[in-house]
């Protein structure tokens, strides 16, 4: 039937009564008002319409370089809605003993994105028989995402850690690689809360006669707990716990900071 449907071997109205017949649809009495083009209409054209392969899981990632230091932070909760999906999520890899990738926005794209990075690391270190640097792994992932622009990840991406000479490093991205390194960056549903923050007590800005204080270890990782908290308090999207990367020269340590679960 599908056969003579679609390759012309039947008549107009044979082919709109086989269609009928196949997907048991009786429109008979709509025959005499309306052309048989018209007769077959889409279901729920409105739905369609919004249909989006993409979601927001929602989650804020902070990274802030220091003299010879870097701290990668994000929260834990996966959501979809109103509704919290996990209180436990990871959103950050561990890429190297010198680099952590922290990122927001789509969980299923985050992982895909994380994995493909991990595979080309190795491959990079079967290659040449050496450890990517940190500034390699930036480009790598700009390379990454730009290659997917036209159907991109729906991550949002922070990358911190040491570079070659033992500076503290970060790289901030949008979602199709554009990047940058700066001092600090933060992205997702908590962006709009924590970047102030970080502008006066790092670059102090609107501070008059101040000028860029890189803070120690210490007082970076208080000041990123400080931050995460007035976010978990506004931001229903941030919350739960926070996992925080301490990568220096010894390698990368890992501390949990409890937020609010509701």
């Amino acid at each position: 039937e599908y056969g003579g449907l679609f390759h012309g071997q039947k008549s107009e109205k044979t082919r709109m009564d086989s269609y009928l017949q196949l997907h048991k649809v009786n429109h008979t009495h709509l025959f005499n008002d309306y052309p048989y083009k018209q007769i077959i209409k889409k279901e729920n054209p409105k739905e369609v319409a919004d249909w989006s392969p993409y979601v927001n899981n929602g989650g804020t990632t902070v990274a802030v370089a220091g003299k010879d230091f870097a701290v990668v932070a994000v929260d834990t909760r996966i959501s979809s809605g109103y509704s919290i999906m996990t209180r436990h999520g990871l959103k950050a890899s561990v890429l190297t003993d010198k680099a952590v990738i922290a990122t927001s926005g789509m969980q299923a794209d985050m992982t895909t994105l994380h994995k493909t990075l991990e595979v080309r690391i190795v491959q990079y270190l079967n290659k040449h028989q050496k450890t990517i640097s940190t500034p390699s792994i930036a480009q790598m992932l700009s390379n990454t995402l730009y290659y997917r622009r036209f159907f991109p990840y729906y991550t949002f991406n922070v990358l911190g850690g040491i570079d070659e000479e033992g500076k503290g490093c970060v790289y901030s991205y949008d979602a199709v690689g554009s990047f940058e390194r700066c001092y600090y960056s933060c992205s997702g549903t908590g962006h709009e809360l924590i970047q102030p923050l970080l502008d006066n007590q790092i670059l102090r800005q609107h501070q008059k006669g101040e000028s860029i204080t890189l803070s120690s270890l210490d007082e970076t990782v208080e000041l990123v707990k400080d931050a995460f908290s007035s976010a978990g308090e506004r931001d229903i999207y941030t919350g739960d716990g926070v996992l925080i990367y301490k990568i220096s020269a010894k390698g990368v340590e890992t501390e949990k900071f409890a937020l609010k679960e509701d």
